[in-house]
């Protein structure tokens, strides 16, 4: 875990600089709150919309995150208006709550925005109930989203907008489909079958504290595609809450809400929180639990036995997780890393063919934005294969097939990174080779997506082949021929065993 998050490389400092920013802006939104005289409950609720704000949002293009940062209140409060007003009504309540889990889940169908808007929708209700929210705090409530909003969007799109510099990034969410084959589908219904035996059980352990079962079962659904990558978050979960608990133990019961120290902690989990969440789901969790303990010293009901308690309602929340993946809708980790690799293979592809493009002359072609949608991908290959090479993963075959996966893939986004430094060399296309190369890598792709398509040979033929030569061509056949040779590696352990979750489909 300590290697993932400190070891884990950030190129750009993109990490370092999502999460100064994150503390920036949530700084922002709650001093906003506070300055103009909103009660503790509405100033947290500002600040944890702000943190959202900037956490879920991840359109590609500026003008899209503002768009969808602009509709966060618009799906966010009339779900916390419904959750105040359903307050003293716990059948109701429950119903409602259930709905909005199931929805949030659903609409992630529609991509990014999808998602964000899911996720705030989820939380205010789950806010309400955090903050035991009646209806009078309604409009107290509702002014401190919007300011924080502001204030969050400020800093995000004004005072430090460094995407402004960069290429857009490509973002990656599960391949579509149509009725229970959709996986958001699949998953909003194993969504509800989770949070409805999380809110049972866990009001059973509580009737104060019940939500937060729920909450850990739904959150260990998001950004994951199949039944494997939810048991592998599940367990990251409960990993990330005993340590935060036990954090939570030494750091927020002694200081028992003092406004100044605490201030300063929570700065601390909301960096750990953006820093860590794209490397390390535990050490997320950490810095999540930590965080809740710290605005519950704030409220005055801080004490060891809270704490033990989120652990239990997590434990419960992750049971429901596991037992909805099994036994509802199940997507198997066939089914979802088959999906990611052969996009991956398609995207090495396009990589390769903006390249050649941008060679030939094509100075609107820009194999960069592809790169980026390599890097994701591969991401999440990564995360669809973590069931396969988890240490307690009993088939040590299949754990071996995804490790060389991942090797061929890796080659394969080195030489994509290779071939995309020589091809601002205009002059490399004057090569006679390079038409012969790209026919060939074309072909491996072909033979890799549909086995039993025929190739006319090995690309190293055409290394030797005649035809002018450059010092640039010969970089970029270098490349081309490192293509070729890992997505050939890659039809054995893809096709290597009739039961394994690498096959194509």
């Amino acid at each position: 875990m300590l290697k993932r998050v400190f070891v884990a490389p950030d190129p750009g400092l993109l990490r370092l600089r999502s999460a100064l920013r994150a503390v920036l802006g949530v700084a922002s939104a709650v001093a906003a709150c506070a300055l103009t005289g909103h009660p503790l409950p509405a100033v947290l609720t500002g600040g944890l919309a702000a943190m959202l704000a900037l956490f879920t949002v991840t359109d590609t293009a500026i003008p899209g995150q503002a768009l969808t940062t602009a509709l966060l209140p618009v799906v966010g409060v009339p779900v916390l208006v419904l959750a105040a007003e359903l307050h003293g009504q716990p059948l109701a309540r429950d119903m409602a709550f259930l709905a909005v889990a199931g929805a949030a889940v659903y609409v992630r169908r529609w991509g990014a925005r999808g998602h964000a808007l899911g996720v705030f929708a989820f939380m205010m209700f789950f806010v309400a109930q955090f903050l035991g929210t009646l209806p009078a705090q309604l409009p107290g409530l509702c002014s401190a989203i919007a300011l924080a909003l502001i204030a969050a969007s400020t800093v995000r799109f004004g005072v430090w907008c460094y995407e402004r510099r960069m290429p857009p990034p490509a973002v990656a969410f599960p391949p579509g489909g149509r009725g229970l084959e959709r996986p958001t589908t699949r998953q909003a219904a194993q969504v509800v079958a989770a949070g409805a035996f999380a809110l049972t059980v866990g009001q059973l352990l509580s009737q104060d504290r019940w939500y937060w079962a729920v909450g850990a079962a739904w959150w260990i659904f998001v950004n994951t595609a199949s039944r494997g990558e939810t048991l592998v978050r599940g367990f990251r979960r409960i990993l990330g809450t005993v340590l935060g608990v036990a954090a939570g133990l030494f750091v927020a019961v002694p200081v028992q809400g003092a406004v100044i120290p605490t201030a300063v902690l929570v700065a601390m989990c909301v960096f750990g929180i953006f820093y860590s969440a794209p490397v390390s789901y535990s050490w997320m969790m950490l810095s999540v639990t930590v965080l809740a303990s710290l605005l519950y010293g704030l409220l005055g009901v801080l004490e060891p036995s809270l704490l033990a308690l989120r652990l239990a309602e997590t434990c419960v929340g992750a049971l429901g997780a596991l037992l909805a993946v099994a036994f509802v809708l199940p997507i198997t980790t066939h089914t979802a890393t088959n999906a990611w690799i052969r996009r991956a293979v398609r995207c090495v592809h396009a990589c390769t063919t903006a390249s050649m493009d941008r060679l030939a002359g094509d100075e609107s072609a820009d194999p960069a934005v592809h790169a980026a949608e390599l890097e994701l991908l591969l991401a999440r290959v990564r995360m669809s294969l973590a069931p396969l090479v988890h240490p307690l993963n009993p088939s040590r075959a299949r754990g071996t097939r995804a490790r060389q996966v991942l090797g061929l893939l890796d080659d394969c986004a080195r030489e994509v990174r290779g071939l995309i430094a020589v091809a601002a060399d205009p002059e490399a296309s004057h090569d006679a080779r390079l038409a012969a190369a790209c026919w060939r890598l074309e072909a491996a792709v072909h033979a890799l997506e549909e086995p039993g398509a025929a190739t006319d040979g090995p690309l190293a033929e055409t290394l030797a082949a005649g035809g002018r030569t450059h010092p640039g061509a010969e970089a970029v056949l270098m490349h081309l021929h490192g293509l070729e040779k890992a997505l050939a590696g890659l039809a054995d352990p893809l096709r290597s065993s009739p039961r394994s979750p690498l096959m194509p489909a």
